[in-house]
């Protein structure tokens, strides 16, 4: 019964953040409009949610390592393995600016996907090759605009403990765009959202940990594969 309530606490208090957080940056996208239109001051306001979320829920115990790999001068292609839906709320403790690529199926979730909008994030829809036409678009509109874009190269949640296959097209981005792959490595996320039941029962301990980056200046657009391959192997490494 205890665990049944600190449960339903945790997921009241989530939600009630998410809404304001969404309030929030609603109301600075409307007053900063002709002055923000990369969206970074409403995206910065993920940073105190992200602190908040996590320090509320006592079953999480959150490391952060690596940030003095991250120059905020520079712009970056990120990939990052995918364990759950934990993972989009642990990034941001990265404090790096940055536009998501997500499934659009995540911008239809209310209040979250609301947020999603709102800081201007980049939506792909699965199996539509004009879809994925227009995300490289937007993709290396940002990187010109000295916004970093962030992959899951998997694709889709890990089912199991291996990290999948990479997908080609962040590294090929990198080569195009001429910017660093910044790999970003998550452990511990695959049981920080209960699978199968809304209450929380195991503590678990999350790491979100900056590799150095890679430079992607070296190779030419037929060597993606091989960025791909020592991305894949750093983050599997650690």
């Amino acid at each position: 019964m205890k665990r049944t309530i600190h449960s339903a606490i945790i997921w009241f208090a989530s939600i009630f953040l998410t809404v304001v957080l969404f309030i929030v940056m609603a109301v600075i996208s409307g007053v900063l409009f002709l002055f923000d239109r990369k969206r970074k001051v409403a995206h910065a306001q993920c940073y105190w949610w992200t602190d908040a979320v996590t320090a509320l829920n006592p079953y999480w115990d959150v490391k952060v390592e690596g940030l003095d790999n991250i120059d905020h001068k520079k712009t970056y292609v990120a990939v990052s393995n995918h364990q759950s839906m934990a993972d989009i709320v642990l990034m941001y403790k990265t404090r790096m600016q940055f536009k998501w690529v997500a499934k659009e199926s995540l911008f239809k979730i209310p209040v979250l996907g609301w947020n999603m909008l709102l800081a201007k994030h980049i939506q792909l829809k699965r199996g539509d090759y004009s879809s994925i036409k227009k995300v490289y678009r937007e993709a290396s509109h940002w990187l010109r605009n000295g916004i970093s874009v962030l992959f899951f190269p998997e694709g889709t949640r890990a089912d199991n403990l291996e990290m999948g296959e990479f997908q080609n097209g962040a590294f090929k981005l990198a080569i195009k765009e001429k910017v660093p792959v910044l790999p970003i490595l998550i452990k511990g996320t695959r049981d920080a959202i209960p699978k199968g039941s809304w209450r929380f029962t195991t503590k678990v301990s999350c790491l979100i940990k900056v590799l150095p980056p890679i430079d992607s200046s070296v190779y030419t657009p037929g060597d993606y594969n091989q960025l791909r391959d020592l991305a894949r192997e750093q983050l599997c490494s650690n």
